[in-house]
């Protein structure tokens, strides 16, 4: 019983210290702010249509800013987190999924517990439902018709099975980059996990926003749907980015995943210089 308890992640929902409802807030603000700031990028008050770079390095540097990379301590066997620029404020909370595909893939990995995983996805779409809102509320209604950065293809010149395998190949980007940073075999990729995820977000709009929009993202596509009311090919943005996250997390844990070393050779493989056996010779 304790350790399907365990699977279920219900002793979780009984932690004293409400870590769980910490970390439901950080993936909260993490998609908030993502959707505020993301979709803020598609609008324009001045009229002049926005360029893609300008989207994509928008998207890609909000991951960056509140992206957190779990790492798992080779000692302890604990998760801790570190969270990069702005988000230092809330620290060690959530892992920083901000993506219903990302969970997805650590819930198909074991990574994270069904209850936490499912939770995480109702608090992210809700987090984004929330940034949608408060940016409709913030621009002028002139510029409301524009769809607020909702994401959609044109069904003329793409199929929705076309679409499909662009968001599918967007989320198997996003968490192989994930999974790479995060494994806790390879310890020295931590400070260069922020960035990473940015850029893989960043890639994935440079090119395929011309596409589909380059949604990689279910929460986010469905923050914007709910406020401009466009539901057309939506199960594209949940289908697409989830199986792609899954595959991507599946691969990497059977095909990619560092060896584990123990934690004193994790120590001692990044923190030790080879030396030549003559020269320590007396």
């Amino acid at each position: 019983m304790g350790k399907f308890h365990e699977t279920l992640g219900i002793n979780e929902l009984k932690d004293k210290n409400g870590g769980i409802w910490k970390a439901l807030l950080a993936e909260f603000l993490g998609n908030f702010l993502l959707n505020f700031f993301g979709c803020a990028s598609v609008v324009s008050i001045s009229s002049k249509e926005h360029s893609f770079v300008l989207i994509a390095l928008t998207f890609g540097l909000t991951i960056f800013v509140v992206v957190q990379v779990p790492i798992l301590d080779p000692v302890s066997k604990f998760t801790y987190f570190q969270f990069s620029l702005i988000v230092q404020a809330l620290g060690h909370v959530s892992g920083a999924h901000i993506n219903p595909a990302v969970t997805a893939g650590m819930l198909a990995t074991g990574n994270i517990a069904v209850i936490k995983g499912v939770l995480y996805i109702i608090v992210q779409c809700l987090g984004a439902l929330a940034g949608s809102a408060v940016l409709k509320a913030l621009t002028p209604p002139s510029l409301h018709d524009g769809g607020l950065g909702k994401t959609g293809f044109n069904d003329d010149v793409l199929s929705p099975v076309q679409a499909f395998g662009i968001e599918f190949f967007l989320g198997f980007i996003l968490v192989l980059t994930v999974c790479g940073v995060c494994d806790q075999n390879r310890p020295e990729a931590k400070a260069a996990g922020p960035l990473a995820i940015g850029l893989a977000v960043t890639l994935g709009h440079l090119a395929a926003i011309d596409y589909t929009g380059s949604s990689m993202n279910p929460a986010r596509s469905f923050g914007s749907a709910v406020i401009a009311n466009f539901w057309e090919n939506h199960w594209v943005y949940w289908v697409g980015p989830i199986f792609g996250g899954i595959a991507a997390a599946l691969l990497y844990k059977n095909a990619f995943q560092a060896p584990s070393l123990g934690p004193l050779k994790i120590i001692e493989r990044y923190t030790t210089v080879a030396t030549d056996e003559k020269e320590v010779k007396l």
